[in-house]
């Protein structure tokens, strides 16, 4: 999720990798602005896990890696640096990095309100940019649906939307679960109110 931007001066990528690798929460980097990202909300948290989750024994098995949440995302050189919610890779010299991913092959984001316009929009738009990316996964935290973007000829992207009772597929890896996993032990009900 991301937070207001705060008072943060510009600063070249360089800059931000520095300062980002000593900083205590996680901030993204587009074009010299830097941006504050926030915690998710239980529901949030859970569907990330239990997608990475029913990932990871078919990553293995392709040679390929997944992250959650903390592993950052260079989206062009020098230029925009992300956090996605769940990223795939099957690229070598991405699966000895250190410090970000540079090859995605897919990338996942869970919507929550206060970021859903912003991954629809803004990081629909950056993340196609990325020559390695096949596929763009929105998952909604509110009810169950799940949204893939994926890589067709030149410059299209083909749309698949899948709602509850369905089966999932991730073709680029050759992945296919059930959407109900995916959305194990969330709870939809009304937000409770502090005590």
């Amino acid at each position: 999720m991301i937070a207001n931007r705060e008072d943060y001066q510009k600063m070249t990528a360089e800059e931000y990798l520095e300062w980002e690798a000593k900083q205590e929460f996680r901030h993204e980097y587009i074009d010299g602005e830097i941006l504050a990202m926030t915690g998710g909300t239980l529901p949030h948290n859970s569907i990330a896990l239990n997608f990475y989750t029913a990932l990871r024994p078919h990553l293995r098995q392709r040679g390929c890696a997944g992250y959650v949440s903390d592993a950052k995302v260079q989206a062009r050189k020098n230029s925009r640096y992300f956090y996605p919610d769940l990223v795939v890779t099957c690229d070598a010299d991405d699966l000895k990095a250190r410090d970000f991913i540079q090859h995605p092959k897919i990338i996942v984001e869970v919507l929550s309100p206060g970021t859903e316009n912003y991954d629809r929009t803004k990081k629909l738009k950056y993340y196609r940019q990325i020559p390695s990316l096949q596929e763009y996964v929105l998952v909604d935290s509110e009810e169950i649906t799940v949204e893939v973007y994926r890589r067709g000829e030149g410059k299209m992207w083909l749309y698949y939307v899948y709602e509850a009772g369905e089966a999932i597929a991730l073709d680029s890896i050759g992945f296919e679960s059930a959407i109900d996993l995916l959305y194990e032990g969330v709870n939809f009900e009304q937000k409770l109110e502090a005590q």
